[in-house]
Protein backbone atom coordinates (compact mmCIF):
# COMPACT_ATOMS: atom_id res chain seq x y z
CA UNK A 1 0.00 0.00 0.00
CA UNK A 2 1.43 3.35 -1.05
CA UNK A 3 1.70 6.41 1.20
CA UNK A 4 -1.19 8.06 -0.67
CA UNK A 5 -3.40 5.02 -0.17
CA UNK A 6 -2.50 4.84 3.54
CA UNK A 7 -3.31 8.53 3.94
CA UNK A 8 -6.65 8.04 2.14
CA UNK A 9 -7.51 5.05 4.35
CA UNK A 10 -6.70 7.03 7.52
CA UNK A 11 -8.84 9.93 6.33
CA UNK A 12 -11.74 7.58 5.58
CA UNK A 13 -11.50 6.02 9.05
CA UNK A 14 -11.35 9.49 10.62
CA UNK A 15 -14.46 10.55 8.71
CA UNK A 16 -16.29 7.38 9.70
CA UNK A 17 -15.65 7.76 13.40
CA UNK A 18 -16.44 11.47 13.30
CA UNK A 19 -19.91 10.54 12.02
CA UNK A 20 -22.33 10.22 14.95
CA UNK A 21 -24.59 7.99 12.88
CA UNK A 22 -21.80 5.53 12.05
CA UNK A 23 -20.34 5.64 15.56
CA UNK A 24 -23.69 4.92 17.22
CA UNK A 25 -24.38 2.00 14.88
CA UNK A 26 -20.82 0.71 15.29
CA UNK A 27 -21.08 0.68 19.11
CA UNK A 28 -24.44 -1.11 19.02
CA UNK A 29 -23.18 -3.76 16.58
CA UNK A 30 -20.00 -4.32 18.60
CA UNK A 31 -22.01 -4.80 21.81
CA UNK A 32 -24.39 -7.26 20.12
CA UNK A 33 -21.42 -9.12 18.62
CA UNK A 34 -19.72 -9.39 22.03
CA UNK A 35 -22.93 -10.77 23.51
CA UNK A 36 -23.20 -13.35 20.72
CA UNK A 37 -19.55 -14.45 20.98
CA UNK A 38 -19.55 -14.69 24.79
CA UNK A 39 -23.09 -16.10 25.12
CA UNK A 40 -21.92 -19.35 26.73
CA UNK A 41 -20.22 -17.39 29.53
CA UNK A 42 -23.12 -14.98 30.12
CA UNK A 43 -26.02 -17.39 30.56
CA UNK A 44 -27.04 -18.76 33.96
CA UNK A 45 -28.87 -21.90 32.88
CA UNK A 46 -29.06 -24.11 29.78
CA UNK A 47 -31.51 -22.23 27.54
CA UNK A 48 -33.89 -25.18 27.06
CA UNK A 49 -33.78 -26.54 30.62
CA UNK A 50 -36.79 -26.20 32.91
CA UNK A 51 -35.37 -24.35 35.91
CA UNK A 52 -38.32 -22.62 37.56
CA UNK A 53 -42.07 -22.22 37.79
CA UNK A 54 -43.91 -21.16 34.62
CA UNK A 55 -44.41 -17.42 34.07
CA UNK A 56 -42.22 -16.34 36.99
CA UNK A 57 -41.76 -12.54 36.84
CA UNK A 58 -38.23 -11.05 36.71
CA UNK A 59 -36.28 -11.52 39.94
CA UNK A 60 -32.73 -11.88 41.25
CA UNK A 61 -32.76 -15.55 40.24
CA UNK A 62 -34.35 -15.01 36.84
CA UNK A 63 -33.40 -11.61 35.43
CA UNK A 64 -35.96 -11.76 32.60
CA UNK A 65 -38.32 -14.19 34.35
CA UNK A 66 -39.34 -17.61 33.02
CA UNK A 67 -41.52 -18.73 30.13
CA UNK A 68 -44.63 -20.91 30.11
CA UNK A 69 -42.48 -24.01 30.60
CA UNK A 70 -40.23 -22.65 33.33
CA UNK A 71 -37.21 -21.91 31.12
CA UNK A 72 -34.96 -18.93 31.85
CA UNK A 73 -35.79 -16.21 29.31
CA UNK A 74 -32.50 -14.38 29.93
CA UNK A 75 -30.50 -17.48 28.94
CA UNK A 76 -32.73 -18.05 25.92
CA UNK A 77 -32.39 -14.44 24.73
CA UNK A 78 -28.61 -14.34 25.12
CA UNK A 79 -28.15 -17.71 23.39
CA UNK A 80 -30.48 -16.67 20.57
CA UNK A 81 -28.25 -13.69 19.76
CA UNK A 82 -25.63 -16.04 18.31
CA UNK A 83 -28.09 -17.86 16.05
CA UNK A 84 -29.78 -14.68 14.81
CA UNK A 85 -26.45 -12.97 14.12
CA UNK A 86 -24.91 -15.98 12.36
CA UNK A 87 -27.94 -16.35 10.09
CA UNK A 88 -27.89 -12.61 9.40
CA UNK A 89 -24.17 -12.49 8.55
CA UNK A 90 -24.05 -15.61 6.35
CA UNK A 91 -27.25 -14.74 4.49
CA UNK A 92 -26.06 -11.13 4.02
CA UNK A 93 -22.68 -12.14 2.57
CA UNK A 94 -24.25 -14.59 0.11
CA UNK A 95 -27.02 -12.15 -0.80
CA UNK A 96 -24.54 -9.34 -1.43
CA UNK A 97 -22.23 -11.51 -3.54
CA UNK A 98 -25.13 -12.74 -5.68
CA UNK A 99 -26.61 -9.26 -6.06
CA UNK A 100 -23.21 -7.77 -6.84
CA UNK A 101 -22.51 -10.36 -9.55
CA UNK A 102 -25.90 -9.92 -11.22
CA UNK A 103 -25.83 -6.12 -10.94
CA UNK A 104 -22.27 -5.82 -12.28
CA UNK A 105 -22.80 -8.24 -15.15
CA UNK A 106 -26.11 -6.64 -16.10
CA UNK A 107 -24.65 -3.13 -16.09
CA UNK A 108 -21.48 -4.05 -17.94
CA UNK A 109 -22.92 -6.45 -20.55
CA UNK A 110 -26.10 -4.50 -21.27
CA UNK A 111 -28.25 -5.34 -24.27
CA UNK A 112 -30.69 -8.25 -24.17
CA UNK A 113 -29.09 -9.70 -21.04
CA UNK A 114 -29.65 -6.46 -19.13
CA UNK A 115 -33.26 -6.20 -20.35
CA UNK A 116 -34.01 -9.80 -19.33
CA UNK A 117 -32.46 -9.35 -15.89
CA UNK A 118 -34.34 -6.11 -15.24
CA UNK A 119 -37.67 -7.61 -16.33
CA UNK A 120 -36.98 -10.62 -14.10
CA UNK A 121 -36.24 -8.29 -11.19
CA UNK A 122 -39.43 -6.31 -11.84
CA UNK A 123 -41.40 -9.57 -11.76
CA UNK A 124 -39.76 -10.70 -8.51
CA UNK A 125 -40.43 -7.31 -6.93
CA UNK A 126 -44.14 -7.82 -7.54
CA UNK A 127 -44.18 -11.01 -5.44
CA UNK A 128 -44.93 -11.00 -1.69
CA UNK A 129 -41.60 -12.15 -0.26
CA UNK A 130 -42.82 -13.46 3.09
CA UNK A 131 -45.72 -15.39 1.59
CA UNK A 132 -43.43 -16.89 -1.05
CA UNK A 133 -40.91 -17.89 1.65
CA UNK A 134 -43.67 -19.60 3.64
CA UNK A 135 -44.78 -21.53 0.57
CA UNK A 136 -41.22 -22.71 -0.10
CA UNK A 137 -40.63 -23.71 3.54
CA UNK A 138 -43.99 -25.52 3.66
CA UNK A 139 -42.61 -28.03 1.14
CA UNK A 140 -39.17 -28.26 2.74
CA UNK A 141 -38.04 -29.22 6.23
CA UNK A 142 -36.91 -25.90 7.74
CA UNK A 143 -33.34 -25.83 9.04
CA UNK A 144 -30.63 -23.18 9.19
CA UNK A 145 -29.29 -23.96 5.72
CA UNK A 146 -32.72 -23.94 4.06
CA UNK A 147 -33.69 -20.72 5.84
CA UNK A 148 -30.46 -19.01 4.74
CA UNK A 149 -30.99 -20.25 1.17
CA UNK A 150 -34.55 -18.90 1.10
CA UNK A 151 -33.40 -15.52 2.45
CA UNK A 152 -30.67 -15.30 -0.21
CA UNK A 153 -33.00 -16.28 -3.06
CA UNK A 154 -35.53 -13.61 -2.08
CA UNK A 155 -33.20 -10.81 -0.93
CA UNK A 156 -30.57 -10.21 -3.62
CA UNK A 157 -32.75 -7.99 -5.79
CA UNK A 158 -32.20 -4.64 -4.04
CA UNK A 159 -28.41 -5.12 -4.06
CA UNK A 160 -28.47 -6.00 -7.76
CA UNK A 161 -30.47 -2.87 -8.64
CA UNK A 162 -28.16 -0.59 -6.60
CA UNK A 163 -24.99 -2.13 -8.06
CA UNK A 164 -26.35 -1.98 -11.61
CA UNK A 165 -27.30 1.69 -11.24
CA UNK A 166 -23.82 2.61 -9.96
CA UNK A 167 -22.17 0.47 -12.64
CA UNK A 168 -24.03 2.32 -15.40
CA UNK A 169 -22.77 5.63 -13.99
CA UNK A 170 -19.15 4.55 -13.45
CA UNK A 171 -18.68 2.86 -16.82
CA UNK A 172 -19.45 6.16 -18.59
CA UNK A 173 -16.78 8.11 -16.69
CA UNK A 174 -13.76 9.42 -18.67
CA UNK A 175 -11.15 7.12 -17.11
CA UNK A 176 -13.25 4.06 -18.01
CA UNK A 177 -13.70 5.34 -21.56
CA UNK A 178 -9.93 5.83 -21.73
CA UNK A 179 -9.38 2.24 -20.60
CA UNK A 180 -11.74 1.05 -23.35
CA UNK A 181 -9.91 3.13 -25.94
CA UNK A 182 -6.62 1.54 -24.87
CA UNK A 183 -8.06 -1.92 -25.59
CA UNK A 184 -8.94 -3.03 -22.08
CA UNK A 185 -11.26 -6.04 -21.95
CA UNK A 186 -14.62 -5.88 -20.18
CA UNK A 187 -13.36 -8.24 -17.48
CA UNK A 188 -10.26 -6.10 -16.87
CA UNK A 189 -12.25 -2.85 -16.83
CA UNK A 190 -14.86 -4.37 -14.52
CA UNK A 191 -12.31 -5.64 -11.99
CA UNK A 192 -9.79 -2.79 -12.23
CA UNK A 193 -11.91 0.31 -12.71
CA UNK A 194 -15.63 -0.31 -12.10
CA UNK A 195 -15.66 -2.59 -9.05
CA UNK A 196 -13.44 -0.35 -6.83
CA UNK A 197 -15.71 2.61 -7.57
CA UNK A 198 -18.93 0.86 -6.56
CA UNK A 199 -17.59 -0.72 -3.37
CA UNK A 200 -19.27 1.97 -1.25
CA UNK A 201 -22.65 0.72 -2.51
CA UNK A 202 -21.67 -2.92 -1.98
CA UNK A 203 -20.45 -2.36 1.58
CA UNK A 204 -23.54 -0.36 2.52
CA UNK A 205 -25.77 -3.04 0.99
CA UNK A 206 -23.89 -5.77 2.88
CA UNK A 207 -24.52 -4.11 6.22
CA UNK A 208 -28.15 -3.43 5.34
CA UNK A 209 -28.58 -7.04 4.19
CA UNK A 210 -27.55 -8.23 7.66
CA UNK A 211 -30.43 -6.21 9.08
CA UNK A 212 -32.86 -7.52 6.48
CA UNK A 213 -31.79 -11.13 7.01
CA UNK A 214 -32.23 -10.90 10.79
CA UNK A 215 -35.71 -9.41 10.32
CA UNK A 216 -36.61 -12.01 7.69
CA UNK A 217 -35.49 -14.91 9.90
CA UNK A 218 -37.31 -13.44 12.90
CA UNK A 219 -40.52 -13.19 10.85
CA UNK A 220 -40.23 -16.79 9.63
CA UNK A 221 -39.48 -18.12 13.12
CA UNK A 222 -42.31 -16.09 14.68
CA UNK A 223 -44.71 -17.75 12.23
CA UNK A 224 -43.38 -21.19 13.18
CA UNK A 225 -41.10 -21.82 10.19
CA UNK A 226 -37.76 -21.61 12.00
CA UNK A 227 -35.28 -24.38 12.70
CA UNK A 228 -36.71 -26.31 15.70
CA UNK A 229 -33.20 -27.31 16.81
CA UNK A 230 -32.03 -23.72 17.42
CA UNK A 231 -33.43 -20.77 19.34
CA UNK A 232 -33.49 -17.36 17.68
CA UNK A 233 -35.16 -14.15 18.82
CA UNK A 234 -38.04 -14.81 16.44
CA UNK A 235 -38.41 -18.34 17.83
CA UNK A 236 -38.72 -16.97 21.38
CA UNK A 237 -41.55 -14.70 20.25
CA UNK A 238 -43.16 -17.74 18.59
CA UNK A 239 -42.92 -19.67 21.88
CA UNK A 240 -44.41 -16.66 23.68
CA UNK A 241 -47.37 -16.50 21.30
CA UNK A 242 -47.92 -20.24 21.42
CA UNK A 243 -47.56 -20.36 25.21
CA UNK A 244 -50.15 -17.66 25.84
CA UNK A 245 -47.76 -14.96 27.07
CA UNK A 246 -49.83 -12.21 25.49
CA UNK A 247 -53.04 -13.38 27.17
CA UNK A 248 -51.26 -14.00 30.48
CA UNK A 249 -49.74 -10.51 30.46
CA UNK A 250 -46.22 -11.94 30.70
CA UNK A 251 -44.55 -8.86 29.25
CA UNK A 252 -41.11 -10.10 30.36
CA UNK A 253 -41.44 -12.96 27.87
CA UNK A 254 -42.04 -10.62 24.93
CA UNK A 255 -39.93 -7.51 25.56
CA UNK A 256 -36.35 -9.00 25.76
CA UNK A 257 -36.31 -10.74 22.32
CA UNK A 258 -38.32 -7.91 20.78
CA UNK A 259 -35.88 -5.33 22.15
CA UNK A 260 -32.87 -7.31 20.89
CA UNK A 261 -34.35 -7.45 17.39
CA UNK A 262 -35.14 -3.73 17.49
CA UNK A 263 -31.73 -2.59 18.77
CA UNK A 264 -29.82 -4.89 16.39
CA UNK A 265 -31.83 -3.67 13.39
CA UNK A 266 -31.25 -0.08 14.52
CA UNK A 267 -27.50 -0.68 14.88
CA UNK A 268 -27.04 -2.13 11.40
CA UNK A 269 -29.29 0.54 9.87
CA UNK A 270 -27.25 3.38 11.40
CA UNK A 271 -24.02 1.62 10.42
CA UNK A 272 -25.17 1.35 6.81
CA UNK A 273 -26.29 5.00 6.65
CA UNK A 274 -23.01 6.17 8.18
CA UNK A 275 -20.95 4.08 5.76
CA UNK A 276 -22.88 5.35 2.76
CA UNK A 277 -22.57 8.99 3.87
CA UNK A 278 -18.79 8.73 4.11
CA UNK A 279 -17.90 6.24 1.36
CA UNK A 280 -20.28 7.49 -1.31
CA UNK A 281 -18.48 10.32 -3.16
CA UNK A 282 -21.79 11.96 -4.06
CA UNK A 283 -22.83 12.18 -0.40
CA UNK A 284 -19.52 12.77 1.36
CA UNK A 285 -19.43 15.89 3.47
CA UNK A 286 -16.15 17.62 4.27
Amino acid sequence: MSAIERSSAKETIRLLFSSKTFLTGFIIVIIISIIAVSADYMIRYPPLKFVGKPFTPPSDKFIFGTDDMGRDIYSMTISASRVSLIIGLIAAVLTTLLGMFIGLSSGMIGGIYDILMMRSIDFLLSLPYLALALVILAFLKPNLYIIILVIVILSWISTAKIVRADTLVVKELPFVEAAKAMGGSKVYITLKHVTPNILHAVISSLVLNVRNAILFEASLSFLGFGDPHYISWGAILFFARRGGAFAAGAWWYIIPPGFMIMITVLGFTLLSIGLNDVLNPRLRRY
